[in-house]
């Protein structure tokens, strides 16, 4: 029997028809995706959200990602390491095959209006919304403290981050569905309040990932900051360590059994997201060879998949002037989308004395009809290109 609550099997069954309509028709959507730069991006983030950027970018999908700096602050300090982690995760972008030439890739802290969105969408929704957040919750019972400000208001942040750009389609696991649910509330309690003629953002959609979400080589979840994923610029040596130390038991014969076993079946989960196998069919087909041998397949299967990436990579990270292109016409591109959603946003208040200025001429179009990497900044900033 499932554990999924009904309104989870719900999102996935809608999801499903979404999937089909962006095979049908991939034009019709802007996608808003991105992370928090807290460090080296690992295995996780390829196979549960960067390799589905890149399908989605290569169907035709306007693909947009943002790396949420701002966001670093809601937990812990911004330190001097924050440039380059940044550029690594850049880096790591361009290396899974996202291509700034069709896609946006941007920083929080380079586009003011996106953050000024903000207040606006902070009047739509009560303190008490805020803290039922399960983010919000989760923060404050792991810490034993009160949310920071910007913790609390975290998922108004995401909404402006989705907002700004009327993206209508956000990649997400069943964990972040409630974070989509808050836009699509500041979306229509924006739209009822202020343009019920002609609603000016849409309520965008989750597209459910298809990669369940993977555990760390702990069994915790996989995090940047707890080192328990494998980095994508980690060698194919430094692969092999952090595999061996991972935890399985003391029964030899393998099977897939993630109640009894979790240790094992984490590391089979892992096995079957990197092969495309189910994991039940890896676990019969090791069985009395052990532990030792699920671990030196996991090995194999990681390094063969992120071989060609690690090359790639390798390639990039030191061409910090390639990177910065990445990111200036990236910045550029989102400051436009931004400044044009806050003029109209201004106007939709009556703050018409605060936006005298006439909007950049094509700075905002419908999804699908915005070509991201245009000009001679964009012609600068291209990724290396797979071998």
């Amino acid at each position: 029997m499932s554990d999924r609550t009904a309104s989870q099997q719900a999102a996935l069954d809608r999801s499903a028809v979404l999937a089909e309509q962006v095979l049908a028709d991939p034009r019709k959507f802007r996608v808003l995706t991105g992370d928090r730069p807290t460090g080296p991006l690992h295995i996780g983030h390829y196979l549960g959200t960067l390799a589905n950027r890149v399908r989605l970018q290569n169907l035709g999908v306007e693909v947009i990602v943002l790396i949420a700096d701002y966001q670093v602050l809601t937990d812990r300090q911004a330190g001097h390491q924050l440039p380059a982690t940044v550029r690594g995760v850049v880096a790591d972008y361009l290396a899974a095959g996202i291509d700034p030439d069709r896609s946006t890739i941007f920083t929080h802290s380079a586009v003011p209006a996106l953050n000024e969105l903000v207040l606006p969408f902070l009047s739509l929704v009560s303190a008490a919304e805020l803290h039922r957040n399960p983010t919000v919750r989760a923060e404050t019972e792991t810490t034993g403290r009160p949310p920071t400000g910007l913790m609390l208001t975290y998922p108004v942040h995401q909404a402006a981050d989705i907002l700004f750009c009327h993206a209508n389609l956000v990649p997400v696991g069943l964990d972040q569905l409630p974070h989509v649910e808050t836009t699509r509330l500041i979306a229509r309690r924006f739209n009822d309040r202020y343009a019920s003629r002609s609603p000016l953002f849409p309520e965008p959609a989750a597209l459910l990932t298809a990669t369940p979400m993977l555990a760390g080589l702990d069994g915790k979840k996989m995090s940047k900051t707890r080192g328990n994923g494998i980095a994508l610029q980690a060698t194919e040596d430094q692969t092999a360590a952090t595999i061996r130390r991972a935890p399985t038991d003391s029964e030899r014969h393998i099977s897939y059994d993630p109640i009894a076993r979790p240790a094992v079946a984490n590391l089979l989960d892992l096995l079957a997201a990197a092969t495309g196998r189910a994991p039940q069919h890896l676990a019969d087909e090791i069985g009395d060879r052990g532990s030792g041998h699920l671990k030196r397949l996991l090995t194999e299967a990681i390094n063969e998949l992120l071989r060609p990436v690690r090359r790639r990579r390798a390639d990039l990270a030191d061409d910090i002037s390639h990177i910065d292109a990445v990111l200036d016409t990236g910045n550029s591109r989102a400051r436009q989308l931004a400044d044009h959603t806050l003029a109209t946003v201004h106007n939709l208040l009556g703050m018409t004395y605060a936006n005298r200025q006439p909007a950049i001429a094509g700075a905002f179009r419908q999804p699908g009809a915005i070509p991201p990497g245009t000009g001679r900044a964009g012609r600068a900033a291209r990724s290396t290109p797979a071998r």
